[in-house]
């Protein structure tokens, strides 16, 4: 089945304002800038987005952020997105801050049938005990609180421990940036590009994959496949433009030393 699409805005212009969005990347790397860009043309608001973190000012989901359409995150890090952190504290974005091994743990459950799962990750705290801050109003005072989460003691290698029980995350609509991928949908990521990408495509019922290399079937050898075609529902083929445009986070430079090679 060829999968491909004519254009970003195409693949993305059934996503219906309150949806749910798993979109990969980590920081600026691997991110699907282009799908993110056909989406903030489209004009749906009121989203609810599942990143590792939320891109930075005016980049990525910063720029969906910026223009008020995201509702909702469920993320690990905030990093150096000042927009984010403000629009949190300011009570007008709400934030499920979560575990990073949780989260990827959870897209990953999502994608392959598991409801939810235990974890020690998080036993002992307020991610189990509940009252983590999701959301404050305009003066500081916290209206929404994490809930606690049932847990559990097992047997291990050193003895009793209690667990905590973390449930799938199901996205409608996955958006992904892949290094290669083919008409049948099976991608390929390079070095840590591949970060959350492959769980942020299991876990979309829709997944929608932005390619920097569209080859044909076959082309690609299946040992090398890191998402499978069976995840994705829709491709689109970047222009070497598109697939050229990578930002750097941050910036580091130091003076050569004298006898340093060019």
């Amino acid at each position: 089945m060829d999968k491909v699409v004519t254009s970003a805005a195409a693949a993305v212009a059934d996503i219906p304002s309150g949806a749910t969005l798993s979109v990969g990347g980590f920081g600026l790397c691997g991110v699907p800038a282009v799908l993110i860009d056909a989406l903030l043309a489209a004009g749906v608001d009121d989203l609810e987005a599942v990143s590792n973190n939320c891109g930075v000012d005016e980049w990525g989901l910063g720029r969906l952020l910026a223009q008020r359409r995201i509702r909702r995150m469920i993320s690990s890090y905030v990093g150096e997105n000042k927009e984010f952190a403000r629009q949190y504290l300011s009570g007008e974005l709400e934030v499920e801050l979560t575990p990073q091994g949780t989260l990827a743990e959870r897209m990953r459950a999502g994608g392959s049938g598991i409801p939810a799962f235990f974890t020690a990750t998080g036993s002992g705290t307020q991610v189990a005990d509940g009252g983590l801050p999701w959301r404050y109003d305009d003066a500081g005072n916290v209206v929404v609180a994490s809930p606690p989460k049932q847990t559990q003691t097992f047997e291990t290698a050193e003895g009793p421990r209690e667990f905590v029980l973390e449930h799938a995350i199901v996205a409608d609509f996955g958006l992904v940036r892949a290094w290669k991928g083919d008409r049948h949908g099976n991608l390929v990521f390079r070095d840590s590009a591949r970060n959350f990408n492959p769980l942020a495509a299991m876990c979309g019922r829709v997944t929608i994959a932005e390619v920097e290399e569209l080859v044909e079937p076959g082309e690609i050898d299946p040992n090398h496949v890191h998402t499978p075609g069976v995840f994705v529902q829709r491709v689109v083929a970047l222009t070497p433009e598109q697939a050229a445009d990578k930002r750097i986070e941050k910036r580091t430079v130091r003076t050569r030393a004298a006898g340093d090679g060019a």
